[in-house]
């Protein structure tokens, strides 16, 4: 339940606060006990994997969602841009921005008329001007109309008001509805993953903007660069001991600090738990033996004597098996770690060289590249460089038009596509059990150096069951990074390594990218990820002169 109290903006007074919120879609709990308090200075980010229960909770505080349970009040004005943007038939851009601005202009309008009568000198036209005059004020109204024209050109997104939405992509929809958002000045703006769609320019705009705003700010996001960039309080949705979500101050930092502290907790609390259990249970299981046979007294013991010993192990098994059924296990099992296999190379020797490679239309001019152990690199530029076309010439899944690419035949080497080709139809575990076999029949893996999938903590033994198709991007995103890893490859090749990933796993990704033997090569946009591999030598495919790079 949504209660609203003042539906004009409320500048310093506002407050968007949420008490006990929890929601099921179906069968499935997605929000449990969810408190937060939103102040105009607050910079809140929410994360958590898909299903988490993200979009949720910003629908529950704009009110478009009612909760189970919880309650949420408002002071002040609140606006939501979503991933999506629907596209209603014969509705244009201009038409979009006048209901963002809508407010404003009506004030405006009202100021006017105010003005008119005081002039004409109207009876209560005194009292008439100073109202809409602060109504003007307070909502800014006259430069309502440049903040959005500001926003619309800074993210890149349509100015003319005649353009029809419908002849607009999902991209520059979204942008149209993030620049009327941060033009209509509400008290807090409501934010569902807004970089999916910008350009480095856009970005650089949107987090300059949402730092100096005098509003509150609420963004739903995995990108963590714009984390790291704006975010004070983050509220994690990701599973907890008590299932309750947990918010973390200090930013992306106290985030990653909190969370690791949290997670050892829990994982000790396990541990203890169980070891307690296992404990009870050796403890009943021996007391039933004793009963079973061992309890018999020494041939001709009366049958008292018998009866008495008999009962008083009855007793012990009694008082066994409630021992045990009190001690329930309370504390969940807690998520799978991400664990790196080594990758052993061989120092001095080169694990993949390509010389002067092009493809017509597709990678221009001619690359050189030589990768030996632990050697790194970053290959970076604009949508249609390249990138993607060069990983797959340093592959060998494509022959170059110009130049080879020449890889001893003992260095294994593992591609992580941009995007995910597995069979739907089959289960998890198969798909990977067949390419483990595949390869140590054909001799590019020993045996004794195969990974198992559960040995790498990327997914649950539930979901190797599942068939792939009833599997999440992300999780299928984690197949993908385990059939790479099992085969322990002496070079890797990741195209946009971080789509679908949790921000967890991308943070112990890049952890591990960075201490690993093997030669790693990585194309990505990932802000975050740039910044941490800024030490990598890089390789900008949008150069215009020839490129030659040893990592």
């Amino acid at each position: 339940m949504l209660t609203l109290i003042n539906r004009h903006p409320a500048r310093q007074r506002a407050q968007l606060i949420a008490a006990g919120i929890s929601l099921t879609r179906g069968t499935t709990p997605v929000l449990h006990e969810v408190d937060l308090v939103i102040t105009p200075s607050s910079r809140v980010a929410i994360i958590g994997e898909n299903g988490r229960g993200k979009s949720s909770l910003l629908h529950v505080l704009t009110g478009a969602v009612t909760p189970d349970n919880g309650t949420v009040q408002l002071i002040g004005t609140v606006g939501i841009a979503e991933q999506e943007m629907a596209a209603e038939e014969n509705r244009t851009v201009g038409q979009v921005v006048a209901e963002a601005i809508a407010a404003p202009l009506a004030a405006l309008v009202a100021l006017d008329a105010a003005a008119s009568a005081l002039t004409l000198g109207e009876s209560g036209a005194e009292d008439r001007y100073a109202a809409a005059l602060e109504t003007a004020e307070a909502l800014d109204a006259w430069d309502a109309e440049r903040r959005v024209q500001i926003a619309l050109e800074a993210l890149g997104a349509e100015t003319d008001p005649a353009r029809q939405l419908s002849a607009l992509s999902v991209g520059q929809r979204y942008r149209v509805r993030l620049a009327c958002l941060l033009g209509a000045d509400h008290d807090f703006i409501l934010l569902d993953e807004p970089t999916n769609h910008l350009d480095r320019d856009g970005l650089d705009f949107l987090t300059s903007q949402l730092r100096s705003r005098s509003g509150g700010v609420v963004v739903v996001s995995h990108d963590r660069a714009l984390l790291l960039d704006i975010a004070e309080t983050i509220v994690d949705l990701d599973p907890t001991p008590d299932g309750r979500p947990r918010i973390y101050g200090n930013g992306y930092t106290g985030y990653r600090e909190g969370r690791a502290a949290e997670r050892e907790r829990w994982e000790l609390e396990y541990e203890r738990q169980q070891t307690e259990h296992a404990r009870l249970q050796d403890s009943l299981s021996s007391a039933q033996n004793r009963l079973v046979s061992g309890w018999r007294p020494e041939k001709g013991t009366n049958k008292h004597g018998r009866a008495t010993r008999a009962g008083g192990l009855v007793q012990s098994v009694h008082r066994r098996q409630e021992a045990l059924q009190a001690h329930a296990i309370t504390v969940p099992e807690p998520p799978q770690v991400f664990r790196f296999p080594d990758l052993v190379t061989r120092t001095g020797a080169i694990l993949l060289r390509a010389d002067d490679v092009s493809v017509v239309g597709r990678l221009s001019p001619p690359v050189t590249v030589s990768l030996s152990h632990r050697e790194r690199l970053v290959v970076t530029g604009p949508n249609g460089a390249g990138k993607s076309t060069l990983l797959n010439v340093l592959s060998g899944e494509l022959l170059p038009d110009t130049g080879a690419v020449r890889r001893p035949e003992s260095t294994r080497l593992g591609f992580l596509r941009q995007e995910s080709a597995l069979p739907p139809d089959r289960r998890a575990s198969e798909v990977f059990a067949t390419h483990i076999a595949a390869l140590v029949s054909a001799g590019e893996l020993p045996e004794s150096e195969a990974v198992g999938l559960s040995q790498l903590g990327l997914l649950k033994p539930r979901e190797t069951g599942k068939r792939i198709g009833e599997l999440s991007m992300g999780q299928q995103r984690r197949l993908d990074l385990a059939l790479i890893l099992a085969i322990r490859p002496q070079v890797l090749l990741l195209d946009e390594p971080t789509n679908h990933l949790s921000i967890a796993l991308v943070d112990e990704l890049t952890d591990a990218l960075g201490t690993t033997q093997a030669a790693v090569v990585v194309s990505t946009h990932d802000r975050q990820l740039l910044r941490d591999t800024a030490d990598w030598p890089q390789l900008s495919l949008d150069a215009t002169i020839e490129r030659e790079v040893t990592a």
